[in-house]
């Protein structure tokens, strides 16, 4: 899509709205966090299934973002902010706050239960960005796995008399799901909501898709501009700046010793940025042609999940050196994809 050249003043008027459209689409997405906990609170769900919601109001901005650029045609934009949303998100929130916390502390129970959907969210995304399955096939091998994690996750008491599983994995499933809440509830602690909060929860979610669609369009035109390509400007900076309000969260539970916490906020957004910035706008308007720096992404994206798991499981958490080795693979990937 060719553009009318930008004027200096252009520039610096596209520079501002892009800023202040970020910031009106992070502070939108806080607002939206608190109000769907309190209601969310307020019809007995689970502390698991108010980590959902929370991290879906905080996905927002790249969502939005991400679903605004596949609408205007920009597939590298649009897959680059979400997987490069997903990179971001393994080296700040694990990578990063592993650093400032010195350790995050897991079981394992909550690694295998979270990260098994993680990684099977992880191959089927990067298996549709490659072309290898078509977006519907993807997005219904993500819903079979999906549509039971939250149901499990938040009703466990009602729906554990009527899974029919070995007694042996029923109890299993029960502890990986109360520690994992042991934290959330000391995490997340909502009041009940009213009728108000479905208001301005309203206001908040139109406030930042509209924030988040002109930031995406800002966002590419200074690209335009100064020579960027779009997969950078996908991949790194949108990615990064609407990643923002989970960095801060993350970084929080971390340094107050939640790590089961910080653990499900990292993949509960990792995979619902999979499922709605991606997998639903692909159905509905197509991903493009795979390229080889969507392909980049994707398998560095895969393989840091996986990496990032392993050394969870096998030291019952993140020390502070392999966080530093999470952040260094993120600095490589900013610079190999820079080159490209």
């Amino acid at each position: 899509m060719c553009r009318a050249p930008v004027t200096q003043a252009g520039v610096v008027t596209t520079c501002i709205a892009f800023l202040a459209c970020g910031l009106i689409s992070l502070g939108a997405s806080a607002a939206l966090i608190v109000r769907l906990e309190r209601l969310a609170a307020r019809v007995g769900a689970s502390e698991a299934a108010l980590g959902l919601v929370a991290a879906l109001a905080a996905d927002g901005p790249e969502i939005s973002s991400a679903t605004a650029a596949l609408v205007h045609g920009r597939y590298d934009v649009g897959a680059g902010i979400v997987l490069g949303s997903n990179v971001f998100n393994l080296a700040v929130l694990l990578g990063l706050a592993s650093v400032v916390a010195g350790r995050i502390w897991l079981h394992r129970s909550v690694v295998v239960f979270a990260g098994a959907v993680s990684m099977w969210f992880a191959v089927v995304g990067v298996a549709v960005m490659l072309g290898l399955i078509g977006p519907l096939p993807g997005l219904a091998a993500l819903l079979v796995v999906f549509v039971p994690y939250v149901l499990v996750s938040a009703w466990p008491h009602r729906l554990e008399s009527r899974i029919r599983l070995p007694q042996a994995w029923r109890r299993w499933l029960r502890s990986a799901i109360r520690d994992e809440e042991r934290e959330l509830l000391a995490a997340i602690r909502p009041r009940r909501g009213h009728w108000p909060d479905a208001l301005v929860a309203l206001v908040a979610f139109v406030g930042m898709v509209g924030a988040s669609v002109v930031m995406e369009q800002s966002a590419t035109t200074l690209g335009d501009h100064f020579g960027i390509s779009n997969l950078v400007v996908g991949a790194i900076v949108l990615a990064a700046v609407t990643s923002l309000p989970n960095a801060v969260a993350a970084l929080y539970l971390a340094s107050h010793g939640r790590g089961s916490a910080v653990l499900s906020e990292a993949l509960n957004s990792n995979n619902l940025n999979i499922l709605f910035g991606l997998m639903v706008p692909a159905v509905i308007l197509g991903l493009g042609p795979a390229t080889s720096g969507g392909a980049l992404i994707g398998i560095w994206f895969l393989a840091m999940t996986g990496a990032c798991l392993a050394a969870a499981y096998t030291t019952r958490g993140l020390r502070r050196p392999v966080g530093v080795c999470i952040v260094a693979a993120y600095v490589v990937f900013v610079a190999v994809l820079v080159r490209a």
